[in-house]
């Protein structure tokens, strides 16, 4: 993650936000005070929210694992050739 202070994400606001969205990598600005912040695209954030759900949901994991265990020994579910076709096309 780049660290800038916010002198510097001041003077170059808006190239520094862009560049947060283009490369989705996170940007810390440093303050004197020590209360640093973190700027993200919108996207970046709501896709971390949703990982930290489902690492915080037990029941989730669980089926993950079970999918997992299933998939190794191909065993699990396999989806018809037109199924298929109508994920391909998404």
């Amino acid at each position: 993650m780049d660290t800038v202070s916010v002198n510097q994400f001041r003077d170059n606001l808006k190239n520094l936000v862009e560049q947060a969205i283009s490369k989705h990598e996170p940007l810390r600005v440093t303050r004197r005070s020590g209360d640093d912040f973190v700027v993200l695209s919108a996207e970046d954030w709501e896709r971390e929210q949703a990982t930290l759900y489902v690492l915080q949901n037990d029941e989730l994991l669980r089926q993950i694992a079970v999918s997992l265990a299933t998939h190794t020994k191909q065993q699990g579910y396999r989806p018809t050739q037109e199924q298929m076709d109508e994920i391909s096309r998404i």
